[in-house]
């Protein structure tokens, strides 16, 4: 009964004297104006809409068609109409005489005047439905409109009901479903939903009957009963501009979608059309004709509003309420000035570029320049998600990268990329060059260790190889990534020089010319690259960060381990091959950081791992002290915790010298001052924090000189130190700002503000310095952190030199690793215990030992596992990082290689094998003595016999040729009897156990044990897993039948097979060189005679060992 009550109050028919007065309940019938676009509706508009539809009022006088699409065009700066509109009680007897309808007392708000009948003769000529026909209607279904005509539009998911005299409403219908339908008010719907909801509705929307609808309302006509169609909702209404209809629609040069030059950032509008608008028109499209790729927020009074096609993007990425109110009556939606900030947030974190047009005058300032005066609006701000530089951002460094492809050498074989990113909130930009082969690896190692938001390029200016790599790097990670083509293309060497020095970038300019080219190489196209991002920032207004930016040069490669793309990926250092997140990887397991900043530097640690012995040990030397000095680790956690984001900070501090011309606006440029003053006086504090965490350290002299080694520490007292400088700064806000995290700015703030921001950026490289010494400090009490805490055994490596290039002589060293009790430090068992093995590769302490593991073993049962968790210690040990393990030993790596999984790009149209032999082409190419090579079933992608084939000879190349530290796990048994005594190759193998299901002993479940063991292992129980991934056992058995048969009609092979070892394809050739030497005459072996002629030696001290009765 209470429920009843409160839906009959609801639809409680309202006084005479509120409906006509300005009422603004949801039952207010709104203004003419709402209809036909003149007046903006703000707030929340669905609230602002009527809930239902009214037949137009027909009057000659007011119902006069234009002459021109553009006749209408009259801009926003006219008044809202006040005349009340005028209703009618119409004849509202229910069809059904039984039982009055609930709706009875309210159907007059429903219906408008209507003096004259044309309208129901209409009706009835087509059918007894209504033609709904919009002057903006993208089907063209309506070709022209009679000057008498009436429009009717129904916005959506309102009151559906339209009678000219009489109405039936389903007494059965959900009352809440005719409440206005609001962003706060509906039910959540996903925007993947809306879009997918959109797409399948999309085909004639103007059909849907009112049977299908939620409200099941029906409408009928007085004679023939039927169903009426629902008009066009406003979002579904074409745009009233030809020039913006998908088929007209050309870029500013005239071009269409289809030619291969169309500039989709801008848009063509006819110049008569142009005249023809309002100042307030011609403001706003004169912007957005040349930012179509941009959502542009436009100040109108105290509200931001998006039109036409933006509209359409806020009205499903937003669920705002789309209108026909907006500039020149075309489609709207808007937000107040108290939500613009979340909004631009929201629409920013969905993928979208997004521009603000603020007022440069209040309306006073233009009330006082006469009575036609318009307010002057500019575009003042262009965000988007790769130069957002909010602190909504996160830790991670967000970047804007831009690359440029060229070729050098005599036949332009070698590849070039020249690059340069910035990173906005800490206004750096990094410039270089990478060569490169043909499958561009060095571009995906580019783009792994930068991980940019956005990529731009020069449209028809990258090869086919670099465009899969992009391809392949944006469905790489949990987050995409947009690609942006440039048209034209990117400036040449002389004209970015002349920009740069003209725009008066780039505030050392000088020094960038003479000291910062010397590091990089193949300047045409590095500085080609930097000329392109110089474009695309000043085209978004970020002007403050190529002013007062600081340029650096950025290696890809050089001066440490190298890990191209493929590596980075297969290992999982940043993202997982799972979901492409970060959980399971060896970012994850090494951020222990505190501070965002910290974090940062850690991955670019982990980007560039050095090669150098005595720098690894000073790292290797901090984290040892640290880990000594537990209340020393706890002090500087302590200290971390309370500092801010101290880089980011100094980067908004910077990029405030010069730019005044913010604040000069109303309203947002006292918004703006306020923020600005909380910056610099968190900066200041943050500083403060810093200095004394860093004096504390400064009394552990032992600490403070292993620290010195690492960076270089500021002084920070004496006369003219940075102490001293600081707390003059302190003094200043205190004084001038005492409340500056919510100080209340006035204008003379600004100044004083000013001249403190001046004064403090004089000394950015020390304050640079204090920010990169308390990184390096958060990074190393990571590591120390880990060391600690760790669940297995943790160890200093022993980091030895690069070992000698001659591979022949027996007394050199060749490179080494050794690692006892080794565990994979984030893939542990189920019970979270790591499973210790000993890896030896290259000679160890008790002299020769193979360099090349073979490693055969059951499917799961850890090889791969056991081969990454090799990798990650190098990695480790040469970040100066403890090592998970007893004792780890190894010389300095200079490449780590992987070929892992078994994966395709159908998009790019690589298959599984193809992938596989790009991937081992890389190691063949670039491999070294030194380098660290990891190969997982090599040749699984093709055919038996070719998969084969191709791991032998591979194989056979890298321990022959190439010598280095390889680890090799295969299915191909035959390698073991091929290789099983190859004086470079240990045969080992993960080992298994088959434990009884019952008593009876018929059945056995496989067990995996994760041990390294010796040897080759006899099978892949290949079947045993087939059971456990669920394949029915009827087929399982039906395939060890078949493998049975198989055995015994080739079962001379496999007998041969078994004897190889004994006398393999390589003895035969090992004898063959040596036949042939007796009858050469030329003593002047080369290195593969010498090779063969070891490798004979040692299989004949061997046979000789095995030959002789032990003694």
């Amino acid at each position: 009964m209470q429920r009843q009550s409160s839906i009959r109050s609801f639809f409680q028919k309202p006084s005479p004297e509120n409906h006509n007065s300005g009422d603004k309940s949801r039952h207010k019938l709104p203004s003419q104006k709402f209809f036909n676009g003149g007046e903006t509706r703000h707030e929340f508009p669905s609230q602002k809409s009527f809930n239902g539809v009214a037949t137009a009022k027909l009057n000659n006088s007011t119902s006069k068609a234009a002459t021109s699409p553009f006749d209408e065009i009259q801009g926003t700066d006219t008044p809202p109409e006040k005349a009340p509109r005028q209703a009618v009680f119409d004849d509202l007897t229910p069809i059904d005489d039984k039982k009055i309808s609930v709706f009875s007392s309210i159907m007059h708000k429903f219906v408008k005047a209507d003096v004259n009948n044309n309208v129901s003769q209409r009706n009835q000529d087509n059918g007894g439905s209504s033609v709904v026909c919009s002057m903006f209607d993208k089907f063209n279904e309506c070709k022209e409109m009679p000057k008498e005509s009436t429009i009717c539009e129904v916005p959506k998911n309102e009151f559906n009901g339209i009678r000219n005299q009489h109405f039936s409403v389903d007494s059965k219908s959900d009352v809440n479903a005719l409440r206005p339908e609001t962003p706060m008010g509906r039910p959540f719907v996903s925007h993947l939903k809306r879009m997918q909801e959109d797409c399948t509705n999309s085909d004639d929307r103007s059909d849907l009957n009112l049977t299908n609808t939620s409200k099941r309302v029906k409408f009928l006509e007085e004679d023939s009963k039927k169903v009426i169609k629902m008009p066009l909702d406003v979002s579904e209404i074409a745009s009233k501009f030809e020039w913006l209809h998908p088929s007209r629609i050309r870029d500013a040069n005239g071009r269409r979608p289809s030619d291969p030059f169309y500039d989709k950032k801008t848009l063509y509008i006819p110049p008569e059309t142009l005249k023809k608008m309002s100042a307030s028109q011609k403001q706003y499209w004169t912007v957005k004709c040349q930012y179509m790729d941009v959502l542009l927020f436009f100040k109108v009074g105290k509200f931001y509003e998006l039109y036409e096609l933006d509209a359409e993007i806020g009205h499903k990425e937003l669920d705002w309420k789309l209108t026909n109110s907006g500039v020149g009556k075309c489609r709207q939606v808007g937000i107040s000035e108290s939500g613009i900030d979340d909004a631009v947030q929201k629409l920013v974190a969905r993928g979208y570029k997004v521009g603000r047009m603020e007022q440069l005058e209040t309306s006073d300032q233009v009330k006082a320049r006469g009575a036609n005066a318009v307010i002057p609006r500019k575009l003042v701000q262009v965000i988007t998600p790769s130069t957002a530089a909010d602190e909504n951002i996160g830790p991670d460094a967000v970047h804007l990268l831009s690359i440029k492809e060229g070729s050098c050498g005599v036949d332009g074989s070698a590849t070039i990329f020249g690059f340069a990113f910035v990173d906005c909130a800490a206004l750096k930009i990094w410039i270089g060059s990478v060569s490169d082969d043909a499958s561009c690896a060095a571009l995906m190692a580019l783009l792994m260790q930068v991980s940019p938001k956005e990529i731009i390029y020069e449209s028809r200016g990258l090869s086919r190889e670099a465009q899969k790599v992009l391809k392949k790097y944006s469905s790489t990670g949990s987050m995409g990534v947009q690609l942006t083509p440039m048209l034209p293309g990117f400036q040449g060497i002389v004209e970015v020089k002349d920009l740069i020095q003209s725009k008066k970038y780039f505030k050392d300019s000088q020094a960038l010319w003479e000291n910062l080219l010397d590091g990089v190489t193949h300047h045409e196209f590095t500085l080609g690259a930097l000329g392109g991002l110089i474009d695309y920032l000043s085209r978004l207004m970020l002007d403050d960060v190529l002013c007062n930016g600081d340029v650096l040069p950025y290696q890809v490669y050089r001066g440490c381990l190298r890990m191209d793309g493929q590596t980075l990926i297969n290992l999982e250092v940043f993202h997982n091959n799972a979901d492409g997140g970060s959980e399971g990887t060896l970012f994850k397991y090494l951020d222990n950081c505190i501070s965002p900043s910290g974090k940062r530097l850690l991955r670019s640690w982990i980007c560039h791992p050095l090669k150098d012995v005595e720098e690894i040990n000073n790292r290797l030397n901090v984290v040892e002290a640290l880990t000594m000095r537990s209340a020393i680790m706890l002090i500087v956690a302590q200290y971390l915790r309370k500092i801010p984001d101290l880089e980011r900070l100094l980067g908004k501090v910077k990029a405030m010298v010069h730019s005044k011309a913010i604040l000069m606006l109303p309203l947002v440029g006292k918004k703006t001052l306020k923020q600005r003053v909380k910056v610099f006086g968190s900066l200041v504090k943050g500083l403060r924090v810093a200095m004394d965490l860093l004096a504390v350290l400064y009394d552990e002299e032992h600490i403070k000189s292993l620290l010195s080694k690492i960076s270089d520490l500021p002084q920070l007292n004496g006369h003219g130190a940075l102490s001293e400088d600081l707390s003059q700064f302190e003094a200043a806000i205190d004084s001038d700002f005492p409340k500056y995290q919510d100080h209340d700015a006035t204008e003379t703030d600004a100044e004083t503000l000013s001249i403190l921001i001046e004064l403090f950026v004089e000394k950015a490289n020390q304050w640079n310095q204090v920010i990169f010494s308390l990184n390096c400090i958060d990074v190393l009490r990571s590591f120390a952190a880990i060391a600690i805490d760790s669940t297995g055994s943790m160890c200093r490596p022993s980091i030895l030199p690069q070992s000698s290039s001659n591979p022949v002589c027996q007394n050199s060293k060749g490179p080494i690793l050794e690692i006892k009790g080794l565990w994979h430090p984030f893939a542990l068992r189920e019970n979270g215990v790591p499973v210790p093995n000993d890896i030896v590769l290259g000679e160890d302490t008790n002299g020769h030992h193979p360099r090349t593991l073979l490693l055969t073993g059951p499917n799961m049962g850890g090889k791969s596992t056991l081969l990454r968790a090799a990798c990650l210690a190098v990695i480790l040990s040469q970040l100066g990082c403890y090592v998970p393990g007893e004792m780890c030993v190894l010389s300095v790596t200079d490449t780590i290689f992987t070929r892992l999984g078994a994966t395709d790009r159908i998009m790019t149209g690589e298959s599984t094998f193809y992938i596989e032999c790009a991937e081992t082409a890389s190691v063949l190419q670039n491999a070294t003595q030194d380098s660290l090579v990891l190969l997982d079933e090599l040749g699984r992608g093709t055919s038996t016999f070719d998969g084969y084939a191709i791991a032998y000879a591979v194989f056979r190349h890298l321990i022959e040729k190439v010598n280095c530290r390889l680890l090799f796990a295969t299915h191909y048994h035959p390698l073991t009897k091929e290789f099983g005594s190859h004086p470079h190759v240990s045969l080992q193998h993960m080992s298994c156990a088959m434990k009884p299901k019952s008593s009876s002993g018929k059945d056995f479940d496989l067990v995996f044990l994760y041990r390294l063991a010796s040897g080759a292992c006899p099978s892949s129980y290949g079947l045993q897993v087939a059971l456990m991934a669920g394949i029915p056992k009827q087929v399982v058995d039906a395939a060890s039948s078949a493998g049975e048969v198989m055995k015994e009609m080739i079962g001379k092979s496999f007998k041969s097979s078994e004897q190889r070892s004994e006398f393999s394809t390589i003895h035969e050739q090992w004898l063959k060189t040596l036949l042939s030497l007796s009858c050469c005459e030329d003593s002047s072996f080369d290195e593969d005679t010498y090779d063969t002629l070891f490798c004979l030696w040692h299989e004949l001290r061997t046979s000789y060992k095995h030959s002789m009765p032990p003694v």
